[in-house]
């Protein structure tokens, strides 16, 4: 076999690898609400493939490791093996005190490792699914992100789009269009707080165009507002 032909032998293998291991495990959702009227929130994880997979699981913050003592959850099982054609639950529960007058933000990461024989010599390519995971106080709990979206405000500045959120509830983006543009990697803005976007390029504002992803990872109703 020459060497282009081991190439792309090679790069077909992992190709395939990536697939299966893609394939392999489903994470119930893309987001977790806590709600704070239940003593845990849960997510399942699903592995309809025929090879078992060892999955990780654990919560961080956002900056990731700079908080890790500070996370107020728990999460059972954090490791286990999950066999094909099984699912299995996860548990969240609050072990720490959080705002009561607002939504907290915090990230659920599932990490799904294939299982090899050890004759094997394949590449194993371990998969992350990282999701959001929103803690709602009691308080909060009856809410039309949609019409919290109707408080956001919106400006231009320099090459950025800023927008403001008054509210209590964190607003995830589905897509922020200013003058019809896509902003790229529009995310989220946190509950009393500020996010910056990048401007496409030569894009002077004018009109913004929204839509706000709601608790079961729909895409919710179109917004306008003028900058």
């Amino acid at each position: 076999m020459n060497f282009l032909s081991k190439t792309l032998f090679a790069g077909m293998t992992l190709f395939a690898i990536i697939n299966v291991a893609n394939a392999g495990v489903v994470v119930g959702g893309t987001r977790v609400i806590y709600d704070g009227n239940k003593k845990e929130a849960s997510v399942a994880v699903n592995n309809p493939d025929t090879t078992p997979y060892l999955i990780q699981s654990w919560i961080d913050t956002q900056n990731k490791g700079s908080d890790a003592g500070k996370i107020p959850f728990i999460i059972t099982p954090p490791l286990y093996r999950l066999e094909g054609g099984q699912k299995n639950v996860e548990r969240i529960v609050l072990t720490g005190a959080l705002p009561q007058n607002q939504e907290s933000l915090y990230w659920l990461n599932i990490k799904a490792i294939p299982s090899a024989k050890r004759s094997d010599n394949s590449l194993q390519i371990a998969i992350k699914t990282r999701i959001k995971l929103i803690y709602r106080p009691t308080a909060l709990t009856d809410v039309s992100l949609d019409k919290e979206a109707e408080n956001l405000t919106w400006r231009k500045s320099g090459d950025q789009i800023q927008v403001t959120n008054p509210g209590n509830y964190v607003m995830s983006f589905g897509e922020i269009l200013v003058n019809g543009s896509r902003i790229e990697n529009a995310t989220y803005v946190l509950p009393n707080s500020t996010a910056s976007f990048p401007l496409p390029s030569h894009n002077s504002g004018g009109s913004v165009t929204f839509k706000i992803i709601n608790d079961y990872g729909g895409v919710g109703d179109t917004h306008r507002k003028n900058i």
